[in-house]
């Protein structure tokens, strides 16, 4: 059965009582950053109710960690400090608890309407890595790029590819997207030239933040990668197709795709995604024995993108090949060090069918089969002035775990 909280909730609300993201916020009439988690239409600011005492029972509780402006010192608290803070929340937002239920001033101070504050980026994000671990858009890019020749390359199967992006250009959701210039080739021009991307597309991904880290030179063996991850959020990870196309050879993306990659405000949780456990693709051959899985560790999240007033894709990050911690576990094998709010993306999530696949390229293959939209327009690629936005969510029992929103409209700098 659903959990009950004093403060009312819809069914269909991305924030019930199981969920409680965190995120960082500061008031619209002004005052500094703080730290809160979201309550069906509310923000619980966590600053107050430290200072009330509600958290004293917690390791971190009176430490002054949810009055900052990221959610990095929280994280490092590790494991046993952030399940003890949400058993804490979901105790005091309960329906059946007094403490802050009956207590109006502290009510008044604590919980504010969503519809109130400005949404911030949650961490600061040290390194930035994004994997391709989709085999569908795999395999319908290697389609696409390589039409003679097998769709996918020979390690794709044994290890979680992946490429570091840059960290400094991760922006929370509702930040304007500046389309990109750089080099570009078509393959009817004898040589380059410079230009604003002609082939602007986005990609639905899902990120998790690593809480805690490894010691330089020391892997995390795949059993406890997931102990590393504080919580989960939507990604686009922005790309100009036409840029890239000229770029990554030998290398791979650079310009193409270092110049915005949005995420979703909320952090959700690793463990309200607990429920959600589900088994991925089935993966042949089998991994080596140090991508070798205890469990199911992939996840039942549907995503959706709209562009404009169109859906154009829904998905679900079941459809993934390799899974979080079998990207942890190959991330770090060498001695690779993460530190505490290093960001670690999925990649493009595909799926089976048309509607799910998660990027323009994938949707009008390589824009050779346009979208029709809702107004009647068509699209090969991104537009100035489009809006695209990614929502996501696990369906419990009555219950809804959602991600909120990750949006960002293309402008010309």
């Amino acid at each position: 059965m659903p959990l009950t909280s004093f403060i009312p909730i819809a069914p269909d609300s991305d924030f019930p009582l199981e969920n409680l993201p965190y995120g960082v916020f500061r008031l619209r009439s002004g005052g500094p950053a703080r730290i809160g988690v979201a309550i069906g239409d509310y923000v619980l600011d966590l600053s107050v109710i430290d200072k009330a005492g509600l958290l004293a029972g917690t390791p971190v509780g009176g430490r002054g960690l949810f009055a900052r402006d990221a959610l990095n010192d929280f994280m490092v608290a590790g494991p046993v400090a952030w399940q003890s803070v949400r058993d804490t929340l979901q105790r005091l937002l309960s329906a059946h608890e007094p403490t802050l239920r009956d207590n109006q001033p502290l009510r008044d101070a604590a919980l504010i309407r969503q519809a109130e504050v400005e949404l911030l980026l949650p961490v600061q994000i040290g390194d930035f890595t994004d994997f391709y671990s989709s085999l569908y858009h795999a395999t319908n890019t290697g389609k696409m790029l390589r039409p003679d020749s097998p769709p996918l390359f020979p390690n794709w199967r044994y290890l979680p590819v992946a490429y570091h992006g840059r960290a400094s250009t991760v922006v929370v959701s509702g930040t304007p997207i500046h389309r990109p210039h750089g080099q570009i080739k078509p393959s009817s021009s004898p040589e380059p030239f410079f230009s604003p991307s002609r082939a602007l597309d986005f990609e639905v991904e899902l990120g998790v933040f690593i809480g805690i880290g490894n010691e330089f030179g020391v892997p995390v063996p795949i059993e406890r990668a997931e102990e590393h991850i504080f919580g989960c959020v939507i990604v686009n990870d922005w790309s100009a197709r036409d840029i890239q196309g000229w770029e990554y050879q030998p290398l791979g993306p650079f310009l193409s795709k270092n110049f915005a990659t949005t995420i979703s405000p909320w952090v959700v949780p690793f463990a309200a995604l607990a429920p959600f456990r589900c088994a991925g693709e089935p993966q042949d051959p089998p991994p080596m024995a140090y991508l070798q899985a205890p469990g199911p560790s992939h996840f039942d999240i549907t995503l959706e993108v709209w562009l404009n007033d169109t859906r154009i894709c829904q998905t679900n990050a079941r459809y993934l090949y390799w899974s979080f911690a079998q990207q942890i576990a190959h991330h770090t094998v060498n001695g690779c060090r993460l530190r505490p709010g290093d960001l670690i993306a999925s990649g493009t999530i595909s799926g089976p069918t048309k509607e799910a696949r998660g990027c323009l390229f994938e949707l009008t293959w390589r824009g050779t089969e346009p979208l029709q939209l809702a107004d009647g327009s068509t699209r090969r690629w991104l537009e100035n002035g489009d809006t695209v936005t990614m929502r996501a969510w696990a369906q419990g029992d009555g219950y809804r775990i959602g991600f909120g929103e990750a949006t960002g409209t293309i402008v010309v700098r």
